[in-house]
């Protein structure tokens, strides 16, 4: 598999180690992007626009990585959804319930997911979405 493939295409699969390479890319990468946000280098719509643009390899990475598991891609929609409710504003509600179901909850489910993802192995053999784990070339 190239690097093309492995970044901007939903078919095939990955093993854990190309799984938590694109993780570690995309923690260094947000942080780098946090501080250079923070410190005013970059206007807000230039951040925005930078994490949008990471989204996509980042599902993309992480549909494979599902596709090994032997899970429909559909999955990647319940990580999304937790990240998207653990970034929401919850702290301006007046009660514990709302920080339970907009932090904890969602919280619990991503780390969840990311272990599942990144700790266990795929199936070991052809599966529906494709055949054996394939290595990404990074030459």
């Amino acid at each position: 598999m190239t690097i093309q493939q492995w970044l901007f295409s939903f078919k095939g699969r990955i093993g854990r180690r190309d799984f938590w390479v694109w993780m570690a890319t995309w923690v260094v990468a947000m942080l780098l992007l946090f501080f250079v946000a923070y410190n005013a280098w970059l206007s807000t719509q230039t951040a925005a626009f930078a994490l949008v643009c990471l989204l996509w390899p980042t599902a993309a990475v992480v549909v494979k990585r599902l596709h090994d598991r032997g899970r429909s891609g559909a999955w990647a929609f319940l990580i999304i959804l937790a990240w998207m409710l653990v970034a929401g504003n919850w702290g301006m509600l007046p009660s514990i319930l709302p920080w339970v179901v907009g932090r904890l909850l969602p919280s619990v489910i991503f780390v969840m997911m990311i272990v599942d993802l990144g700790a266990f192995i795929g199936t070991q053999s052809e599966n529906k979405y494709g055949k054996d784990t394939l290595e990404v070339k990074y030459r």
